[in-house]
């Protein structure tokens, strides 16, 4: 099944080898530059099915540290362009992009706090901050949620006009939009607040603003946590409604992570640790998922998509090892995949 095509709207993903969004710290002024270029077409070259363009801003205090990416205004959005088209010109990839924004867990180094003259003031659904240690964010007034709202929105405008088959809303590891889904990080009492029916209602306004700027030639998926590992926080019960409400509002894949809102929260870890979230999400809102976390090997990812527990695969440090995860693979079980034309002599045929 690795080896199989699956679509989302109108985008055919030729295999499910996904390449997880993984932040590099590497842009100044949110801008993508020459590293990326090569970080992402270089993934693609390996016959990767999706690449998915790490955690981007889409406000300057959105970002996590002061070296993450981008897409707040066109000029940042020119830069991606660079890259999808290169991927769509020189590979059968599709390609994505995580739009973000830390909220509380913002304005940090090497996840420590920066000083704000460095940084900048953060903001949160409650003046909840993630450490005690650090500074207490800014309690988000209405209006200023819907600014975001509107923020999501234009970043998704851009992403498409820049080229990108996928937008992917970042819902996981204690971001912005996972602050307002927790109970423990969002103590409003107004309607983002107390219900969960209310503690869900930025993320799905997010996700209709952004599906205003979609078609069906651009998929929507969500990142979610499908458990923070805390006693009377966001459970697997509650991404399992979650999940549901999102296949009503046109979500096409829920992407099920884990963790990242509570500080010091135990975390058992070890291969595919995530996959029974993204099982049980799939299963009981009957909605396709994704399964990632320490997914190293062909026959481990596939045996998760016969099982039925996932989707597609996302990878991430096994990718930033091995760009060529995909066409080795196809390889070993005499499967298809792109490999660039330039390099047929290297080919190994089954």
């Amino acid at each position: 099944m690795l080896y199989t095509p699956i679509k989302f709207r109108n985008v055919e993903l030729k295999n499910r080898w996904v390449m997880s969004p993984m932040c590099m710290y590497s842009c100044e002024n949110g801008m993508a530059n020459d590293f990326h270029f090569v970080h992402y077409g270089s993934r693609a070259q390996g016959g990767t099915g999706l690449i998915m363009v790490e955690a981007t801003g889409v406000e300057p205090q959105g970002r996590i540290t002061n070296h993450c990416m981008g897409i707040w205004n066109d000029e940042q959005a020119e830069k991606l362009q660079r890259i999808t088209e290169f991927v769509h010109r020189n590979s059968e990839s599709k390609i994505g992009i995580q739009l973000a924004h830390a909220g509380r867990k913002g304005s940090t180094w090497k996840n420590i706090q920066i000083p704000i003259e460095e940084g900048w003031e953060t903001v949160a659904p409650s003046s909840i901050p993630y450490h005690p240690s650090e500074r207490i964010p800014h309690a988000l007034s209405a209006d200023e949620i819907k600014e975001l709202v509107q923020s999501f929105k234009n970043a998704a405008g851009r992403a498409v006009k820049a080229g990108f088959d996928i937008i992917e809303i970042h819902g996981a590891h204690g971001y912005l939009i996972h602050q307002f889904l927790s109970p423990l990080s969002n103590i409003r009492t107004d309607e983002y607040g107390g219900s969960f029916e209310n503690r869900i209602r930025f993320l799905i306004e997010v996700v209709d603003a952004v599906n205003e700027e979609l078609n069906q030639d651009t998929a929507l998926f969500v990142r979610i946590s499908g458990t923070e590992y805390a006693e009377n926080g966001w459970d697997l019960e509650s991404s399992v409604a979650l999940a549901k409400v999102l296949k009503e509002h046109a979500v096409d894949l829920v992407d099920v992570s884990s963790g990242g809102n509570i500080h010091g929260a135990k975390i058992s870890v070890f291969d595919g640790y995530q996959v029974p979230f993204a099982a049980r999400v799939r299963n009981e809102a009957s909605v396709k998922t994704c399964a990632v976390g320490l997914i190293t090997e062909l026959h481990q990812a596939e045996e998760i998509l016969q099982q039925g527990e996932a989707d597609l695969i996302f990878v991430a440090r096994e990718i930033l090892r091995n760009p060529y995860l995909a066409v080795q693979g196809s390889f070993e079980i005499g499967e298809d995949c792109f490999f660039p034309p330039q390099y047929d002599r290297a080919k190994i045929s089954s």
